[in-house]
């Protein structure tokens, strides 16, 4: 057995049909473990689990924890256990400045970036401390440190989830159970197009290695966190910001 082997383990992931999500998808089944892809468009999570082995896919709107429930609650049915849940789901945001964004603009980034992640992890708590094991990994940004202008309600959004994380990690450390998050730079992603074409080179401008983030980097690094060998490691942080951030 190699490092990071994730044979026999189930994992979910949400926001798997594209981008980041998609990459961790691949990643994680290409370990061994079996993947649901959860996102809310159906058929793309179909179309992205077709092309990945032992993937299946799982509709879920991880703004809605009714929804999440169920989800979960499938994937326990099918499989027996959910060792992994990477909560990925995200939305940038409208890019501009505050006296810009209206209201719906600002709860949306809450609803999907914040109460997603809680929600992901509230539904399989109870599952994974009573099996006495469970690795999760909520995907931050290094604007949730530094806080990137006229992206108010996404920054904040991704610090919440950091300080979510150190809360939770600590409240279930002798469970069997980490819990980290991965604070990417800006990534190549179908998310930037959500963004004018400024707010991107702002971002890679701050990087010192003056390029953006390759999905499967940020896979590399929450392939680990997901795996046993992360036994020692929980309420943590980990950049993959290209240097960025240093803190």
């Amino acid at each position: 057995m190699g490092y990071f082997d994730l044979s026999g383990q189930t994992a979910i992931v949400t926001g798997g049909a594209s981008g980041i999500g998609l990459a961790i998808s691949t990643r994680l089944a290409n370990a061994g473990a079996t993947v649901a892809i959860a996102d809310m468009n159906l058929e793309a999570a179909t179309a992205a689990a077709a092309g990945i082995q032992n993937a299946f896919a799982l509709q879920a709107d991880v703004a809605d924890y009714a929804s999440v429930e169920k989800a979960w609650a499938a994937v326990i049915a099918r499989t027996g256990q959910v060792h992994i849940l990477v909560n990925n789901a995200g939305v940038a945001g409208k890019a501009a400045p505050l006296w810009e964004q209206s209201y719906e603009d600002w709860t949306k980034c809450i609803r999907v970036n914040m109460d997603g992640v809680w929600n992901g992890c509230k539904a399989i708590a109870g599952h994974m401390r009573d099996k006495k094991y469970g690795r999760i990994v909520n995907i931050a940004s290094v604007a949730g440190k530094d806080g990137n202008p006229n992206m108010t309600a996404y920054s904040s959004t991704k610090a919440a989830v950091i300080g979510f994380t150190k809360s939770f990690g600590k409240e279930v450390a002798t469970d069997g159970i980490c819990v980290n998050a991965v604070a990417p730079a800006v990534v190549r992603t179908p998310i930037l197009d959500q963004l004018t074409p400024e707010q991107v080179k702002y971002m890679t401008d701050k990087i010192p290695m003056r390029r953006t983030g390759e999905p499967g980097e940020i896979a590399a690094v929450v392939h680990f966190l997901a795996s046993p060998d992360c036994s020692f490691v929980t309420a943590q942080t980990y950049d993959a910001s290209g240097g960025r951030s240093t803190y």
